[in-house]
């Protein structure tokens, strides 16, 4: 239960909501005691006037006799029906206070783990995978949420009723109270057993659900790999296996429940045969009536539902705190990558590495060795090598997706780390290597950079530009809808060429300071790299730039080039210097020379 006080803030939120519910479930409490006690005297008075009435020769007194039955009897009736109406939409109110706290707690709940799985380091999504984070922003919330709705709701009514019956049966008969109670200490005990054998079996459960959505969604997002290798028979018998898993694990908590629930129902049972039994003995013995056993049968079958309802909300309690575990596990991860400071500088493009060194914290591999270089606020940089030499690090490293193991960075002479984090990123324009593309317009797609604020024709004018820059425009409008047409997962409607094109008509939207190319060429063909190029060199003209690629026609014209290996620098210098060193630069210029002309 410890993990559930995560959710105190939220019944705080909600307190009034709480409050009225609770005082509906009170209210309506005092309505199904009510009908109970009107059992007893109308019985009693039954009872007692058929007493009368072996008395009575006179026939127009036995008329009269039945006729009083009769009223008392239509007076119960409506007192009954009265009574269950109040009921109805009192529970009616109880539920439109406590199931709707529940599910403002439950929205509230989901933007929390949403919003703190954003600030959240790079690290920590390559610790964790999509179905797991899924899981647990989903259906572990889910659960959550049937605590602080039906859980807490029938919790209240639970407790509530036992008070006010315990009160009324004592109130009524002391000794035939404590029979009827005397089953309850051996159902606690059970409770107390069976509860800690549930919560083990929520956490196996909630286990397993997560591992069967990351199979789901891994699945799914290869499918085209999975079809291309004829592996959809051997993916459906492991998805067979993970589902059966799930369901041996879901039947060993039904089978603690199915155990539990019988139990309950014994005892329960056991309390009426007391009252029958006991209730007698005080009948004849004149301690008791008629209508007070009739009262104490209702009383226990009216506790029925409630005790029975106890191993349930036990069981949502249990699967609850298994599942608030597994959040909180998320919510107390501190961010690695913090901002420094709150005040939003102007990026002015001045760039410098100082003997910077990177490890992954993960892996342990060593990506980046003594890395040192300058670039000048307007000028252009391209970093060149062979696939693992580093080159994707330096632009994590600047975008500060990690921090350095080793050396600094200074950005306009001032340690990335005093940046405010937010406006360091929004002054950069990124084409990343991977290229992602999100399930909605290109016009979107593009526009993902821009303000809110911006009128709908500048914005329209800004993403038709910037599809001009980036080469995309001709293809954007041979498609039938344009700029609306809706673009699959991750992009999927697009070839490999376009997509990077549309992620560098994102990126030179939002008119930055520095923008930062992650191999984002690797795609188009040569003919389009040159346009494209060119395209940027206007864009680019004065604002630094930082080029990342493998290919040399895409750097040569940078003004400054560093060729990178095995994390170290090896060569540095321009186009021309580089060819003459006749080093790596020269060997992949020569190499790729003779592919583009078919040699």
């Amino acid at each position: 239960m410890k993990s559930l006080k995560h959710l105190n803030k939220y019944f705080l939120k909600y307190k009034w909501l709480l409050v009225l519910g609770t005082i509906f479930v009170i209210a309506q409490n005092f309505g199904a005691i009510y009908p109970a006690q009107k059992v007893r005297e109308s019985l009693d008075e039954v009872v007692s006037a058929v007493e009368k009435g072996k008395e009575l020769t006179n026939v127009a007194d036995k008329t009269e006799l039945t006729s009083t039955i009769t009223h008392i009897v239509f007076i119960f009736f409506l007192t009954i029906i009265i009574v269950a109406i109040l009921r109805g939409v009192l529970m009616f109110l109880m539920r439109q206070t406590i199931i709707v706290m529940s599910r403002k707690i439950e929205f509230d709940l989901k933007n929390e783990i949403f919003n703190h799985y954003q600030i959240l380091s790079m690290s920590f999504y390559r610790r964790n995978n999509t179905g797991d984070l899924m899981n647990r922003i989903s259906e572990d919330v889910g659960r959550v949420r049937m605590y602080v709705g039906p859980a807490v709701m029938y919790s209240i009514n639970l407790i509530i009723l036992f008070i006010l019956i315990m009160i009324t049966m004592i109130q009524v008969n002391a000794k035939l109270t404590l029979y009827v109670l005397a089953p309850l200490p051996f159902l606690s005990v059970s409770i107390y057993l069976v509860s800690n054998i549930m919560n083990k079996r929520s956490e196996e459960i909630q286990q397993q659900q997560s591992h069967l959505s990351t199979f789901v969604q891994e699945a799914f997002s290869g499918i085209r790999i999975l079809k291309s290798f004829v592996k959809e028979e051997k993916t459906s018998g492991r998805f067979e296996q993970e589902s059966e898993l799930y369901k041996e694990k879901h039947m060993q908590l039904v089978r603690v429940n199915s155990m539990f629930f019988p139990l309950m129902l014994l005892l329960v049972g056991l309390s009426t045969l007391l009252t029958i039994y006991v209730g007698g003995q005080e009948v004849m013995a004149g301690r008791a009536s008629a209508g007070n056993i009739a009262e104490f049968i209702i009383y226990v079958n009216m506790l029925t539902w409630p005790v029975a309802a106890l191993g349930w909300v036990t069981s949502i309690i249990q699967r609850a705190a298994a599942s608030q575990e597994r959040i909180n596990e998320f919510l107390h991860i501190k961010p690695e990558i913090i901002s420094g400071n709150n005040e939003a500088k102007k990026l002015q493009g001045d760039i410098e590495f100082i003997n910077v060194g990177f490890k992954y914290p993960d892996s342990g591999i060593t990506a980046l060795q003594d890395i040192s270089f300058k670039v000048k606020a307007g000028k252009s940089l391209a970093i060149i090598g062979r696939t693992g030499s580093g080159k994707s690090t330096i632009a994590n490293l600047l975008l500060r997706m990690f921090d350095v193991t080793k050396g600094k960075i200074l950005i306009d002479g001032i340690p990335i780390e005093s940046w405010n984090l937010n406006s360091l990123r929004k002054q950069i324009g990124f084409v990343p290597q991977d290229n992602f593309l999100f399930s909605d317009t290109i016009e979107n797609n593009i526009a993902f950079g821009l303000t809110d604020d911006i009128d709908e024709k500048e914005r329209k004018g800004k993403v038709e530009s910037a599809a001009h820059r980036a080469v995309i425009y001709d293809n954007i409008i041979d498609f039938p809808k344009g700029f609306q047409t809706i673009l699959g997962e991750r992009g999927i409607t697009l070839s490999g060429g376009q997509k990077q094109r549309v992620s560098i008509a994102r990126a030179i939207i939002k008119d930055p300071s520095l923008l930062l190319f992650d191999d984002c060429l690797s795609a188009v063909d040569t003919r389009t790299e040159e346009s494209i190029l060119q395209n940027l060199r206007e864009v680019m003209s004065d604002r630094t730039a930082i080029i990342i690629s493998h290919r040399v026609s895409t750097v040569k014209n940078a003004d400054q080039i560093i060729v990178l290996d095995h994390g170290l620098i090896i060569e540095e210098g321009t186009h021309e210097s580089l060819m003459t060193q006749k080093g790596l630069y020269c060997e992949l210029y020569e190499k790729q020379l003779l592919e583009e002309e078919g040699v």
